[in-house]
């Protein structure tokens, strides 16, 4: 297996000190269940560490990661690499808030061997972070990036929200500026949407407040990616963007291409060998299990090579990476799709690969259906 297919390993840090108002990922704001938590996960990396083989890539979200104290942080990556091989030149990142940052914080990160931080800033307007109910302000997002580059990081991604509501193209292009003032290696642009039983949700369903509609959210995707890679980004996913190939999330890739991972912790998710699995999404839960001796599994599956084939084609055609023609070229409609497609300009074809275009990422959750 050469590196390009070695496996990738997630941890999920389900704390948070609060709860942002969209947030739908796994989190519990009760500090007093770190240990438990902590103690669990080591029982659960026992379980696999001779079912995988080392990792070239360490992705430790959340939740929050750096909203644990030091000493969780260096207990936590003592169990991984205890536990588990990682190649010398992996990727290894984690998810930060721009308050958690310090000169201590980010000297027990460079311990811990990480090389990549994700900083989630998501806006630099403050009436926007406000409205996201986000814990920082403008200006501590822009200390922290200050900081993390004078402590010497050399790979660092900014997250950023658009689509909030009342904001105007014009208030995004100056959140997109002050973020490629620091030139990050990776910048994720994600539209604002709304999931069932977050707050933002229940504001949406009593008309408190309206979320730009397609329209409004197509102009806001073409603007990003304009912007962006007129500053010499280069637009690899829907919502990625990278300052050339070697900088593209590595550890990401793996989700798209199929290649092996494995999740530690409450709602991680893992995939290998055409199964994937996925734990409780709940920490009471998950500790139960491991306590008594068993796989944290809330639910799995068997995918089968259909199921495989399709999902290739609906991730592919998310990717500046696209699909191989050969693999796509499956019925008898094929050549007739294709040249709607190629005529309509949502895709292009370059070196045999189908690869969508600007266009084409804005219908990627419809191009595959095309070729069905």
């Amino acid at each position: 297996m050469n590196n390009e297919q070695l496996p990738g390993l997630y941890i999920h840090i389900p704390f948070c000190r609060s709860k942002c108002l969209y947030c739908d990922f796994y989190s519990e704001i009760d500090a007093a269940l770190i240990p438990a938590w902590q103690s669990a996960l080591e029982k659960e990396a026992l379980l696999y560490r001779d079912r995988f083989s080392s990792f070239d890539t360490l992705y430790v979200g959340g939740g929050t990661p750096t909203g644990l104290e030091s000493s969780a942080l260096l207990s936590l990556f003592g169990c991984l690499y205890r536990n588990f091989q990682f190649t010398a030149s992996a990727e290894i990142t984690i998810e930060a808030n721009p308050n958690d940052i310090s000169r201590e914080k980010l000297r027990i990160l460079q311990v811990c061997s990480v090389n990549r931080i994700s900083l989630g800033v998501q806006s630099f307007d403050e009436q926007e972070l406000l409205f996201l109910q986000r814990r920082h302000t403008a200006h501590e997002a822009e200390q922290a990036l200050e900081l993390i580059r004078a402590c010497g990081f050399t790979n660092l991604g900014v997250d950023l929200i658009y689509g909030i509501p009342g904001q105007t193209i014009e208030a995004w292009l100056k959140t997109l500026e002050r973020a490629v003032s620091f030139h990050p290696e990776h910048i994720s642009c994600y539209q604002l949407t709304v999931a069932e039983g977050t707050r933002l949700w229940e504001m949406q369903e009593s008309g408190m407040v309206t979320l730009a509609d397609e329209k409004e959210g197509e102009a806001f995707f073409l603007t990003t990616a304009q912007f962006l890679e007129e500053h010499g980004y280069l637009h690899y996913e829907i919502s990625n963007f990278a300052r050339g190939e070697t900088n593209c999330s590595r550890h990401n890739q793996k989700y798209w291409q199929h290649i092996p991972y494995l999740g530690l912790g409450p709602a991680a998710h893992s995939f290998q060998h055409g199964s994937r699995w996925w734990n409780h999404r709940s920490v009471a839960s998950y500790c139960q299990d491991l306590e008594e001796g068993r796989a944290p599994v809330s639910g799995t599956e068997m995918l089968t090579g259909e199921q495989l084939h399709l999902e290739a084609l609906c991730l592919g055609l998310r990717t500046r990476a696209g699909l191989d023609l050969h693999q796509i070229r499956t019925n008898k409609r094929f050549d007739a799709v294709l040249k709607e497609l190629l005529e309509s300009e949502h895709v292009q074809i370059i070196d045999g690969r189908l690869i969508p275009t600007r266009k084409g990422f804005l219908v990627a959750d419809r191009l595959p259906l095309t070729f069905m």
